[in-house]
């Protein structure tokens, strides 16, 4: 299995684990049971994908928690204190000076050359446009 989710899943158990990767999600952006379910098994590359017996009961205790608000379209939102949680578990990290902003950067255009160009090849355009903005800062 994926090492990150092993490691996610040793700290806080396999439910603790769902429910901050539910909410992580779901703080992304709203969505429904189906798509949570989807969501996980793109980004574990098919290694799990939990199951709907898993994944409604926990959004059902979420929200009578007060974590996620249901939607009139059936999709979830975090809020406020769900919001709090996410933060707790997944702090963001920001950047402060400009030597660590262009260490992201330089981390992130790195990654970038390990994914291989033909990953990119329909993101070429927008590729020019933000080497565009570089060369003016230069």
């Amino acid at each position: 299995m994926w090492e990150p989710m092993i490691m996610f899943r040793r700290r806080f158990g396999r439910e603790g684990a769902l429910k901050y990767l539910v909410l992580w999600l779901i703080s992304e952006r709203p969505r429904n049971g189906a798509e949570i379910m989807d969501e996980i098994e793109r980004r574990s590359w098919g290694w799990w994908r939990p199951s709907p017996g898993s994944v409604y009961p926990l959004l059902a205790r979420m929200e009578s928690e007060g974590l996620v608000v249901r939607r009139q379209d059936g999709k979830y939102e975090i809020s406020e204190k769900g919001k709090k949680e996410v933060e707790f578990v997944f702090p963001t990290r920001k950047a402060f000076n400009i030597e660590e902003i262009l260490n992201e950067i330089e981390g992130y255009i790195n990654y970038l050359e390990d994914m291989g160009k033909s990953r990119l090849e329909g993101y070429r355009e927008r590729l020019e446009r933000i080497k565009s903005k570089i060369e003016k800062l230069i």
